[in-house]
Formats: C-alpha cells, sequence, structure tokens
C-alpha cells in the first residue's frame, strides 16, 4: 500500500444531497480540502454562489467553508483526493428491486482518476454484497489498482437524520467495515476527523447489513403500530391513549406511533432492499412484506378517515375543498421523497377534491400534472 500524505488531507464527496452536502461541511470544518462531485449543475453553480439547498446547511455555513469546500461536476477533480466517499441515492427500481445505478456509474467514473494509495469508501444505502460484489470489481477494472493493496476500501452507512437538531453528524456514532484491517483502519482514522465515535466491524457486509436492520426495525414496528391503530379504531379505542400507558414502562417497551405511512428516503426503501436481498438466499422475509403492506395501505385509510368526516356532514370527497398540511415526510424538512402525505393528496385528488396545502418547507409539487 503506498503511504498516505503526510501534509493536509484532501477528501472528495460523490452526490451532493442530504447526506452527503453535510458531510462536506463537517470535512471542510476539520479542516481538509474538500472536493465535492455532483453532476446536476444547478447544484453545483448553487454551491459555489453560497446558496444551500438542503436544511442542516444554512447559508451562511456553506459560505464559511467555501474557502475549503470545492463543489463541481468534473470527476477528474478527484484525483488529488486522499479519501473520496461516495455518497449518491439508491432508490427502487419500478419493478421494486434496488436500483444501485448512480453506485455504478460513480464507482465507474471514478476508476479512471484513482491513484495509488486512495481511500474510497462506499456510504449509500445497499444491500449486503454490494461493496464487495459491484464496487471493488468496478475500481479495479476501471483503475487498474488492486483493492487492499493498491488501494483501500470500506463501507460506512450514513446515518444523517434531516432537520435532527439533537444528533448532528458529528454526534451520530459511525459504523465503518473495511475490505482488509488496513482499509477498516484508514476508514477508522478518516472518519475520527468528523465523528466523535467510529465503531469498526469485520467487514462492508457487517457494515451494509447495520443500516438496514436500523431501518427494517423501524419499519417493522410503525407497521405494528399502524396495524393496532386500525384495529383500535374499529373497537373505539384510542391507540394515543394506549400508546400513552405503555409508554410508562420503565424497559421493553420502545414507543412508536402511528401515521399515514412511512417516508423519507430511508425506512421506506431500505427493508425492501433487504428483502430482495434474502429471496436470493431462499429466505422469505415475511416480517419485512407485512409490514411494507401495511404501512403502503395507510394512506388509503387516511383518504377513508377523510370521507368518514365529511360524511358525518352530508359532504362527499368531490368538490370538497380541503387543505393539506405538511407534505414533506417529516417536519422541519423541504424533503417529500417518499412522503405518505404525497400518496394522500393522489388518492384526494381522484376522487376529485378541491386540493390546497400548506408546507413552508416545500414551495411546490406536482401530482398528476398539477402542481
Amino acid at each position: 500500500m503506498a503511504e498516505e500524505n503526510s501534509g493536509e488531507m484532501t477528501v472528495g464527496i460523490l452526490g451532493l444531497g442530504y447526506v452527503g452536502l453535510p458531510v462536506c461541511m463537517a470535512f471542510a470544518e476539520s479542516g481538509a480540502q474538500v472536493v465535492g462531485v455532483d453532476l446536476d449543475e444547478q447544484r453545483v453553480a448553487m454551491l459555489r454562489e453560497g446558496r444551500s439547498y438542503v436544511t442542516d446547511v444554512p447559508d451562511e455555513r456553506l459560505q464559511a467553508a467555501l474557502g475549503r469546500f470545492h463543489p463541481t461536476t468534473e470527476y477528474e477533480a478527484l484525483g488529488d483526493c486522499d479519501a473520496v466517499v461516495i455518497s449518491v441515492p439508491t432508490p427502487l427500481a419500478k419493478t421494486g428491486e434496488p436500483d444501485i445505478s448512480a453506485i455504478v456509474g460513480a464507482a465507474s467514473s471514478l476508476a479512471p482518476v484513482m491513484r495509488k494509495g486512495m481511500l474510497v469508501v462506499l456510504e449509500s444505502t445497499t444491500y449486503p454484497g454490494t461493496t464487495e460484489e459491484v464496487v471493488r470489481p468496478l475500481l479495479e477494472e476501471g483503475s487498474g489498482l488492486q483493492a487492499g493493496v493498491d488501494f483501500n476500501l470500506a463501507y460506512s452507512p450514513e446515518r444523517i437524520d434531516p432537520g435532527n437538531r439533537r444528533f448532528t453528524v458529528s454526534q451520530i456514532p459511525k459504523v465503518v467495515g473495511g475490505l482488509t484491517p488496513e482499509c477498516t483502519r484508514r476508514a477508522v482514522e478518516l472518519y475520527e476527523r468528523i465523528v466523535e465515535t467510529v465503531v469498526p466491524v469485520s467487514s462492508p457486509r457487517v457494515a451494509e447489513m447495520t443500516k438496514l436492520l436500523e431501518n427494517t426495525f423501524r419499519a417493522v414496528n410503525i407497521g405494528l403500530v399502524n396495524e393496532l391503530a386500525l384495529l383500535c379504531r374499529r373497537m373505539g379505542i384510542s391507540v394515543w391513549e394506549v400508546i400513552d400507558a405503555a409508554s410508562t414502562k420503565p424497559f421493553g417497551f420502545m414507543r412508536f406511533e402511528p401515521g399515514p405511512g412511512i417516508g423519507g428516503h430511508c425506512i421506506p426503501i431500505d427493508p425492501l432492499y433487504l428483502a430482495w436481498k434474502a429471496q436470493q438466499f431462499n429466505h422469505e422475509p415475511r416480517f419485512i412484506q407485512v409490514a411494507d403492506v401495511v404501512n403502503r395501505a395507510m394512506p388509503e385509510h387516511v383518504a377513508r378517515m377523510v370521507a368518514d368526516v365529511l360524511n358525518e356532514r352530508g359532504k362527499a370527497i368531490r368538490g370538497s375543498r380541503i387543505l393539506v398540511i405538511g407534505v414533506a415526510y417529516k417536519p422541519g424538512v423541504g424533503d417529500y421523497r417518499e412522503s405518505p402525505a404525497m400518496n394522500v393528496v393522489e388518492i384526494l385528488y381522484r376522487k376529485g377534491a378541491d386540493l390546497r396545502y400548506h408546507d413552508p418547507h416545500v414551495p411546490g409539487f406536482s401530482y398528476n400534472g398539477t402542481s
């Protein structure tokens, strides 16, 4: 393995979204030079002007970092980096299978500009095996370098919670799994610059599975409490009173609350990555499948509740003026990816409602061609 640079560290970040941009800020504020790469020219132009599009990165913080943070659309700028972090989106394809095309594209484009001694860390949420089975061969074939010998390779799942003021990048422990012990050591050393606690694990697969467990745990428990909410409504019991009462137990119970479904870039998607991979091992992930069915049915339940309320007043959904308050997937952010509120809006729209919405963080969106 080539020796690490003894001078100032240069870190590259591929993908400047809700995860990548806060990570850029953290590394820049640690004293590193940061090269941020994103293919969206409009995003890059905004960043160069000191204008942020991410809630967790106010303009003032971005502007203060611009001396060390260098946004660009060019992969060639990564050639002098000591470490490169890949943080690109991993949605579901229309077929319901994992779509890791952004990871493939990022690794393929990075490979030709790699050099000996570089550390590459994948942060994008994905199924166990992606780092070793997909990213490694792409980097090796495109660069002519050998992972674990000429360059280091590791996986570290992103854990950023957009809009969370209590737990920021530096306060959330970072799990790291390298291809070799030396790869793990390099990745631990990298993240120790920006986080208080780094947790090394034995392999990239363990780190990849860790991320999926975290969000599958949440999806399954949300599915459970949503199903309980449906039952309580039929039985004439307040599910909120039940949850409040159960929450008084100081052990063995963790509070989850019902809602219109699950949203964001993690909880609705990550369990399905795990379910897809499980089926390749002839394992039927029943808990995941049941929770997904329950959670995806909740927008229809909310629409039925709206219909019931209107019916009590002698009105139909068609022609009724309905105000939807909040369309982002969680409070305090402008991200409405996978937001169940969008599904509720679509259902009410199809039923003929005269819709309006209020969300100070979402200036506009479209549904069925209407905005």
